[in-house]
């Protein structure tokens, strides 16, 4: 409806390909909080259900330790300020669309605390409520391991989306995606209202839930051999019992949760080069990295099928009108679009394939990796020189016709 692109430009606000509006951010695992770390009074945090601390005491300080329930997250300031922007949205919505009264009537971030929001990782379908608790300075959402894996990601910092659960039920529509597999990804089709730890993903049941290790720990590792090491309590121990969403324990305390880096070195950095030497950097002061291995699985699985792929698919691409965006398959003999008479150009850019092909030469050259690893370097940029030579603008010499 055009209403509903009115109202999200007064706010200020964009949408996704499936009419939901989000903010990515970074996960990170937490589990276990303070009130005062998150400006929560006693009387909040008991507002919000932590009635008891850790210790299983009654909360009664805002320093005291709480375990942080399963599906709370703690989201980065900046995403705060925008949801009160899209709240306004859905206000607005209700009222002068689906003539309904508001619902949140939120002016500042704080007010965000207790409403529900949808997390949804990409390449999937199906979304998982939270709760915020919370704001963080650091560009991330802190929420409990079990909620990063219900969402299918691991916790080593993948970028996810966080949408406000309204928005998702009043605006999302399966009629703004395309029939493919594919385009049906990204999409909240589904969405889990209560995690069970039983249906995530079973990484999380190798998860420790002591708070120290048992000497045989370290008399083991010095054996330097795997072995299952006795009087280690884990998450799967904890499956299908009324302790399977608390108990996890740790065993080094921090001052502060959030005290470490507020931003990626990843999003600090600027091109792949850069994050390639940068981590080639760190590698070598790192005794349990081998770095030769490393940088070669980096240019195997990254870098060499981005170049041969892009190269294959720069030699079958098609043509684009940049007036009317009407694809052609071949350039039109007329050398412009026999639509609307605009100008021609190519959908994948030459750049685009050559991107990574000189960083990875580098680091083969510089760190000695394998011939194997050089020799498919060469191959590959034997095939761009193929694509890309001009062979009508060579200098020849007389001799040659000899």
């Amino acid at each position: 409806p055009l209403e509903k692109g009115i109202l999200r430009s007064h706010h200020n606000i964009h949408v996704f390909r499936d009419a939901t509006i989000r903010f990515d951010m970074l996960n990170a695992p937490l589990t276990h909080f303070k009130p005062k770390e998150l400006n929560l009074s006693v009387e909040q945090a008991k507002a919000l259900g932590y009635a008891k601390g850790m210790d299983g005491k009654s909360l009664e300080r805002d320093d005291q330790l709480c375990e942080l329930f399963v599906q709370d997250v703690i989201i980065n300031e900046e995403s705060g300020l925008f949801f009160v922007r899209v709240t306004q949205f859905l206000d607005d919505l209700l009222e002068k669309f689906y003539n309904q009264p508001k619902y949140y009537n939120i002016t500042q971030p704080k007010e965000l605390i207790g409403h529900l929001m949808l997390g949804l990782a990409p390449h999937t379908s199906a979304g998982v409520v939270g709760r915020i608790i919370g704001f963080t300075k650091a560009k991330l959402c802190f929420a409990h391991p079990f909620y990063h894996l219900a969402k299918r990601r691991n916790i080593d910092g993948d970028q996810d989306s966080m949408m406000m659960l309204l928005d998702g039920l009043l605006n999302f529509s399966e009629q703004y995606l395309a029939s493919s597999r594919g385009n049906r990804m990204d999409a909240p089709l589904v969405f889990s209202m209560a995690i069970d730890p039983r249906e995530i993903d079973d990484e999380a049941y190798e998860m420790e839930t002591c708070s120290s290790y048992p000497i045989a720990l370290y008399e083991q590792s010095l054996r330097m051999t795997p072995a299952e090491v006795d009087g280690i309590p884990r998450v799967l121990h904890k499956l299908g019992t009324p302790e399977q969403y608390g108990g996890l324990n740790f065993t080094h305390d921090t001052a502060l949760f959030d005290e470490g880096p507020k931003v990626s070195q990843y999003v600090q950095l600027g091109a792949m080069a850069e994050k390639i030497r940068a981590q080639a950097k760190l590698q070598q002061k790192i005794a349990a990295v081998d770095q030769k291995d490393a940088l070669e699985r980096v240019i195997n699985y990254h870098f060499l099928p981005d170049i041969i792929g892009n190269t294959r698919a720069f030699s079958r691409q098609t043509f684009r009108c940049t007036k009317c965006n009407n694809k052609y398959r071949r350039l039109p003999l007329v050398g412009k679009c026999t639509k609307c008479g605009g100008h021609i150009i190519l959908t994948i850019a030459h750049g685009s394939v050559k991107k990574y092909l000189e960083i990875a030469k580098e680091i083969v050259n510089q760190y000695q990796l394998s011939d194997y690893i050089k020799q498919r370097l060469a191959l590959a940029e034997k095939e761009i020189s193929s694509v890309f030579q001009n062979d009508r603008v060579q200098q020849k010499n007389l001799f040659e016709y000899v």
